[in-house]
């Protein structure tokens, strides 16, 4: 009786352990991308959100566009976050593009407000503010000019910054066009907008489409 009475707990014991190291547990994927240092997008792939979820996001040259929602009949409008310099174009509240942009640097800050498109012209918009000064011979002069500040010499002549695909913002000379686009604000006040995206956003908006500059 007393050999049986103390090999009961033992027996217990033992299942005990073998319960407690049979199965492995499963491993939690936050702790697991924490100590790999692997990043793992948990959106679905091709989505606006896993687009916004990769790394480099708000460097990046890459354009997210929904063929789809772009082609549907839903009316548009345009977002433009100056922090991100990223401009998100929407079809109805669907997201169409998002793309990236170069707002005005801090000598002529791009004004954030809600605006509509006043005027479209696809090419032969030139700026009567900014572009280059030549001299009598044909050279550069100033490359980068202030029509209103710089002096032209004899014989030479201004030629106003080319701005195709011009979606007038403000009848101060705010707009959105194709132009240089670092990964920056570097541009006069206009947003330029990147030369991958802008012929789809300017046939994507009419003469009242609502545009929101946001900080």
């Amino acid at each position: 009786m007393h050999l049986l009475k103390s090999a009961l707990p033992l027996a217990l014991l033992t299942g005990l352990f073998a319960s407690c190291t049979s199965t492995p547990p499963t491993p939690n994927p936050e702790q697991t991308k924490k100590i790999t240092g692997v990043f793992v997008n948990p959106h679905s792939a091709g989505s606006h959100d896993h687009f916004k979820a990769e790394p480099g996001y708000q460097k990046t040259y890459k354009v997210y566009k929904n063929q789809t929602v772009l082609s549907s009949g839903a009316p548009s409008r345009i977002t433009i976050d100056l922090g991100l310099q990223r401009a998100v174009l929407y079809k109805g509240d669907e997201v169409a593009m998002d793309y990236p942009v170069s707002s005005g640097k801090r000598a002529f800050p791009t004004p954030p407000g809600s605006y509509r498109v006043l005027e479209k012209l696809k090419a032969d918009k030139r700026s009567n503010l900014y572009g280059k000064i030549y001299d009598a011979e044909g050279n550069v002069h100033n490359s980068n000019a202030d029509s209103t500040q710089d002096s032209i010499p004899e014989g030479g002549k201004f030629v106003g910054a080319s701005m195709p695909y011009w979606m007038r913002l403000t009848w101060g000379g705010i707009g959105m066009h194709r132009g240089d686009v670092p990964r920056y604000a570097a541009s006069h006040g206009c947003v330029r907008t990147y030369s991958a995206a802008v012929s789809t956003v300017y046939s994507q908006v009419r003469v009242g489409t609502p545009v929101s500059i946001v900080k």
